[in-house]
């Protein structure tokens, strides 16, 4: 799907966290099966749920301020996002996804959304919080960015375009937020420490401490 621009929004409904879905429910039924049929086991199940908990926030907020720090990684990360995170960090970043970095700039504020369902970039920043997944965001953020943003607390200028890029199943974006102003002197460790899974979402910026 294709970048929308938006500048426009109407009255709406807050965004509220989400249970339980059906996704969640058939994923359940589906391992509980193929566990069942022997194609996986139980063990194999829990590895992989210590590996995706091992992914946080936090590692990619140290890929965001490696990238304000390092501008030969920023242009490696925007042009081949998954191999320089594994060389730079290494942190494997296997399996058949696309990873696509978004950079913000004075003139475009990048927002993500799945519309279909959760679709979300878990190598890297974990499992996604449950507004991500909610109806009200998956729905209105196309239609009202501006608004859904206000709900966050973010109000990007009149003159600033807000892109709204849809993940899907092969596909996953990352924002890389701009770096505030006022923290030349701060360490890598002291900007990874501003950056917030919302920031890489697009729902928030990073603020100077």
């Amino acid at each position: 799907m294709a970048p929308h621009d938006h500048h426009d929004h109407d009255d709406h409904a807050p965004i509220e966290d989400a249970g339980y879905g059906e996704d969640e429910l058939l994923e359940a039924a589906i391992r509980e099966l193929l566990i069942e049929k022997g194609v996986l086991t139980a063990e194999d199940v829990a590895r992989q749920i210590d590996n995706m908990d091992s992914r946080n926030p936090a590692l990619g907020a140290r890929v965001i301020a490696r990238a304000w720090t390092d501008p030969a990684f920023r242009d490696r990360l925007k042009a081949a996002p998954l191999q320089a995170i594994e060389d730079a960090f290494d942190m494997p970043m296997g399996g058949p996804l696309e990873l696509v970095v978004l950079e913000n700039t004075p003139e475009v504020h990048n927002v993500v959304v799945c519309t279909l369902c959760s679709c979300y970039p878990r190598m890297l920043l974990g499992i996604p919080p449950a507004w991500y997944k909610s109806a009200a965001y998956r729905s209105r953020v196309v239609r009202d960015p501006r608004g859904v943003l206000a709900e966050f607390g973010l109000t990007p200028a009149p003159d600033v375009a807000v892109r709204v890029s849809d993940s899907t199943a092969d596909l996953r974006y990352l924002g890389l937020p701009m770096r505030p102003e006022g923290t030349e002197t701060l360490s890598e460790e002291a900007l990874a420490a501003l950056v917030t899974r919302d920031c890489m979402v697009g729902t928030a910026v990073p603020k100077a401490a």
